[in-house]
């Protein structure tokens, strides 16, 4: 089940203003120019953004999501109506043979059941075409990032168009490695309280490209992530080409 603040609609109306620097998906859009991409699968897309940029760019987009709530902001944007929006997740896609598939932000590492990984791999795997790539990023283990979660403990506060004022109080809530737990609490202008706690696993790259080759996904490339340099890796891999 997706976490609450994906699937809550009052959440989900949020996470634009609360995530609004998305300078990491112009790593994204430069693959999908590099790979030749005509046609995406952007596996978690929650309210679009990237599917939108890229349906802008020229491609043709599938944005697949479990939170119904994010899908609904997602087709109310302009432009909406150049993706085909999917609710559910990468195991049971209908054929569609594209030439790229994404999983941004914290998409990979929100897939904390091994069995849940592995299904979603193998997904991905047969949604792509012959000789399509996959690129996800997951942050390196070794730079601890839940120990900066723990020092930032913060409240942030956004102006959210059509609902106010709103306040969000962040906090770090349990370290089980290699899952991670935190917990966000939203403040509305009339004075409601919702909260949505998250866990994400931090997977080691030898696990990552041992789950990539288990799925018939072959790894091809690794990178540093341009928007938190050092912190996360950025994983190219592809399914093999035919004969």
């Amino acid at each position: 089940m997706p976490d609450p603040i994906y699937a809550d609609p009052r959440l989900a109306a949020l996470y634009d203003a609360f995530d609004d620097d998305r300078s990491d998906l112009d790593l994204y859009r430069g693959v999908a120019r590099e790979v030749g991409a005509r046609r995406v699968l952007d596996v978690g897309c929650g309210t679009g953004t990237l599917a939108l940029l890229l349906a802008a760019d020229g491609c043709a987009v599938t944005g697949v999501d479990p939170a119904a709530a994010s899908l609904d902001v997602a087709r109310g944007k302009p432009g909406a109506d150049a993706v085909t929006w999917l609710h559910g997740d990468a195991t049971a896609l209908p054929p569609l043979a594209v030439d790229l598939a994404t999983m941004t932000g914290n998409v990979a590492q929100a897939i904390v059941d091994d069995a849940a990984w592995s299904a979603t791999l193998r997904g991905i795997r047969d949604a792509l075409a012959p000789g399509g790539h996959l690129v996800l990023e997951t942050r390196r283990p070794e730079r601890r990032a839940w120990e900066d979660w723990a020092a930032d403990a913060r409240t942030e506060v956004r102006d959210v168009p059509g609902v106010g004022r709103v306040a969000e109080d962040f906090t770090l809530t349990e370290v089980a490695l290699p899952l991670v737990s935190f917990r966000s609490v939203f403040r509305f202008p009339d004075g409601t309280e919702v909260a949505s706690s998250s866990t994400l696993r931090f997977r080691s790259l030898d696990e990552v490209h041992a789950s990539l080759a288990a799925a018939g996904l072959r790894p091809v490339d690794l990178r540093d992530a341009p928007d938190r340099p050092g912190r996360e890796w950025v994983v190219l891999a592809q399914r093999p080409p035919a004969g």
